[in-house]
């Protein structure tokens, strides 16, 4: 994936202890079977040249990004969701790697770490999902700092140090940091600032409150970098909101998040689409009555790989719209 020259790293020492989302995981040699519950997790692991360390997936929000289909085609799936503990015991994992602490942490749908612990399996969840982020509670979690690249560019050094392939992920993060550096100054000054939106990722009951993108999370990172803002002012990672709260804020642009999941029945675009234009509430608004409606793709709203295509996702839907200078 890495587009400039491959840079030079110390290979690693083993044993390796690494601090992890409040813990420290050890790890005596590279890891060789390592099962990934997180779609961005996986793809990173691909992008480092690891598929052949792994040796289960699992938690899948869209296909593998194209670079690595052919990879992943040999990769055992353990479930499209949550898999269950045992099924990720099943393939003897020395390192599991976790994208959401929603799956393994405090209240792990897969498991809590230190259950992995127990049994002698290091955990290594992304620094997205716990730097600056409470996650004691049920749910998504808190966010007490903004999401910001760096975390990913954490993750994939860290990963590296773990398998010995610190040149490769230092030669992906420069990559990714000219990808980004570049996306952001294409669009500097070309959008209409502090644009009022609003990211509708899901809803549990498509006619019940529904799952936006909190004030810190990934999307508002990449409203940020444009020059928008959200109009979702929580701290929570995907508050569930109503709509008539959503109607008092008035964004000027709805953005729906497209995946393939099916878990919500709002997972689906077209039931979010026909909810905005029946709904006595919602169709009301400026922006669906002005059909100021985007579609991004879900990949972007995850912290990883392709994140920083989110930017010019969003901003040429924006543009589209006639939100440009």
């Amino acid at each position: 994936m890495a587009s400039g020259g491959a840079v030079r790293a110390a290979p690693t020492r083993y044993p390796l202890a690494v601090e992890n989302c409040g813990a420290t995981i050890t790890v005596k040699a590279a890891p060789r079977r390592v099962v990934s519950v997180g779609q961005t997790q996986t793809e990173i692991l691909y992008a480092l040249g690891l598929a052949d360390r792994v040796v289960g997936t699992a938690v899948w929000f869209g296909p593998v990004a194209e670079p690595y289909e052919a990879a992943n085609a040999g990769v055992k799936r353990l479930a499209d969701h949550s898999p269950s503990f045992e099924a990720v015991l099943g393939e003897a994992p020395d390192l599991v790697t976790a994208t959401f602490a929603w799956h393994i942490g405090p209240h792990g749908a897969v498991a809590r770490r230190e259950q992995f612990g127990d049994l002698g399996v290091p955990v290594y969840v992304s620094p997205a999902d716990c730097v600056g982020k409470d996650n004691s509670a049920p749910g998504d979690g808190v966010r007490a700092e903004p999401f910001r690249m760096d975390l990913v560019y954490r993750n994939i050094r860290e990963l590296g140090q773990l398998f010995d392939v610190s040149s490769r992920a230092k030669t992906l993060v420069v990559d990714l940091k000219a990808r980004e550096d570049a996306a952001v100054a294409s669009m500097a000054g070309r959008l209409a600032r502090d644009l009022p939106v609003v990211v509708w990722f899901s809803s549990r009951d498509v006619k019940g409150d529904a799952f936006v993108a909190g004030a810190k999370g990934v999307p508002a990172y990449l409203l940020d970098k444009l020059g928008a803002r959200n109009v979702i002012t929580t701290d929570e990672e995907w508050p569930q909101v109503g709509w008539e709260s959503i109607a008092a804020a008035d964004p000027a642009v709805i953005v729906l998040v497209r995946m393939d999941r099916r878990l919500f029945p709002a997972d689906d675009v077209a039931a979010k689409l026909d909810f905005l234009r029946t709904d006595p509430v919602a169709r009301r608004l400026a922006a669906v009555r002005a059909n100021r409606i985007v579609v991004m793709d879900v990949a972007a709203t995850r912290p990883g790989l392709e994140t920083i295509a989110g930017i010019r996702e969003l901003a040429d839907n924006l543009k589209a719209l006639g939100f440009a200078r």
